[in-house]
């Protein structure tokens, strides 16, 4: 039942996300399908075109000199989390796009955009016509804070957040209420960091950089001035890297807010502590004792050991106002260090709420195996369970944990483990399979178009050009249907 359960969240997910007109989906099949030859060669399928695809394939490439790859992606537009996700104020972690853009422009690899496998086209189908098929999706789902209240108007997912300032097409009519003073943020890691941040940076800082015109918009006219960020355990656990703490710190026009009583103790413990946990210590407790004598407009402050327990709402029991947390005690050491409730509660006044708890995914195929409770595709380094011939790289292998580095690394693994297996044997490469042109085929009876990478390159001359006239690097497209329709122009 559970199952069942993840399977129609997911079906209802992907369904909102690609909300096109049918009529922009019924147009004939465009260009021919790059790589396909009569060499019996490898054929590879990825699903998706995010950072963990990419990767993926990249790595294979390099290893087998026969191997053709073909990433299919729901969106018109692919580089995943790394268009969507990565913050506007860090460019230079999005040039990685530049090594994607010559992976997607190799001879031997092809980019289908616009496809919704699971929908569009089965994984069975493409088992079919690959003769390996990694799954590479990412986590699109929020995770739950599973408190009453957390429906209330003005709560907000950081993913939903990000993907609204960040210009995702199912975020863009998201037009978050800036209208309050106090926001709090659910969660200690760096998107956390990188949602305050964006919330106190000044207006001037943000226009120069691919945040879209109507985020910008709403974040001029924003009254926040003070932005608490919670998490359940201590100093010592938090969970962001020193890089985006230090950006916090440095902010402009702001001080930190801390509270010196979560910090007893810490100075004695520095010297056992491993030398990153130690700088980004150290940094904190210097905002401490630097950040109140300040006299700045904002404020930022972690606020330790506490849980979110209660979402609380105003007058009319539809907005948020507050938030309920649960003060907590730390039991236990090292990384086994959990957070116990002590029975003490504190209310917070706020009117913005954003849970940064982590992302989730979902299934994607029936008949694909998926762990609801880890809400990953169950595997053993990166070989799908009880399915030969069928991989998984990134989130979805692994969870929603690290940074692209680590998702770089770990698609690596995968596509690794799949020439092995392909060199022992186990994946059949003896028969013939017609991969992409057996795919686009059927797309075509189905009246799916696809968006080829030289189309996306369309999108990204007239992003580009929108974002010269602005003074920017470029102006995100919101629709997709505006996608599409200069795609195919």
């Amino acid at each position: 039942m559970k199952r069942m359960t993840m399977i129609n969240l997911m079906k209802a997910s992907v369904k909102k996300i690609h909300s096109l007109s049918r009529a922009s989906r019924c147009l004939p099949a465009e260009g021919g399908v790059r790589g396909f030859s009569s060499a019996s060669g490898p054929r590879v399928c990825i699903v998706g075109g995010g950072p963990a695809g990419f990767y993926t394939a990249q790595q294979l490439l390099k290893a087998r000199r026969d191997a053709v790859v073909d990433i299919y992606e729901r969106l018109p537009v692919p580089f995943g989390l790394v268009r969507f996700g990565v913050a506007p104020d860090h460019p230079e972690v999005k040039n990685v796009i530049n090594t994607f853009t010559q992976t997607a422009q190799h001879e031997r690899c092809s980019f289908y955009g616009n496809v919704n496998v699971g929908k569009d086209v089965t994984i069975e189908e493409l088992r079919q016509a690959y003769h390996a098929v990694v799954l590479s999706y990412g986590a699109e789902g929020n995770r739950s804070m599973k408190i009453p209240g957390e429906d209330l108007s003005g709560v907000f997912s950081a993913k939903d957040f990000v993907g609204w300032y960040n210009g995702l097409p199912n975020n863009k009519e998201l037009c978050p209420d800036l209208n309050c003073e106090t926001a709090v943020i659910l969660g200690q890691g760096n998107v956390a960091l990188d949602v305050a941040r964006i919330l106190l940076s000044p207006v001037d800082m943000l226009k120069e950089t691919d945040i879209t015109q109507n985020s910008l918009a709403v974040l001029a006219g924003s009254n926040v001035r003070r932005v608490l960020i919670v998490g359940r355990r201590g100093p010592l656990q938090i969970a962001c890297t020193i890089k985006e703490l230090r950006e916090m710190v440095n902010l402009p026009n702001t001080r930190a807010d801390m509270m010196p009583n979560d910090f007893e103790g810490i100075a004695e413990a520095l010297k056992d502590l491993p030398r990153p946990r130690k700088r980004l210590t150290e940094l904190m407790m210097k905002a401490v004792k630097e950040g109140r004598g300040d006299k700045v407009e904002k404020s930022w402050g972690f606020r330790f050991f506490r849980s979110p327990v209660e979402v609380l709402a105003g007058a009319d029991g539809k907005r948020a106002t507050g938030i309920r947390l649960a003060l907590n005690k730390l039991e236990g050491s090292g990384e086994d260090t959990r957070a116990v409730p002590t029975g003490q509660l504190e209310d917070l006044e706020c009117g913005l709420i954003i849970s940064s708890i982590g992302y989730k995914s979902f299934p994607i195929d029936p008949t694909v195996p998926f762990d609801p409770r880890k809400a990953i595709v169950p595997n053993a380094m990166g070989r799908v369970q009880d399915t030969t011939g069928l991989y998984c790289s990134g989130w979805v292998k692994r969870g929603p944990t690290g940074v692209i580095a680590t998702t770089m690394n770990d698609s690596f693994d995968t596509a690794r483990v799949l020439i092995q297996d392909m060199e022992a044997g186990e994946v059949d490469l003896s028969v013939n399979k017609a991969g992409a042109q057996a795919i686009t085929a059927l797309l075509q009876t189905r009246g799916v178009r696809t968006v080829l990478f030289p189309q996306w390159e369309k999108i990204n001359a007239e992003e580009e050009k929108r974002g010269k006239s602005l003074g920017k690097p470029r102006e995100k497209l919101l629709d997709v249907d505006e996608m599409l329709k200069i795609a195919w122009s």
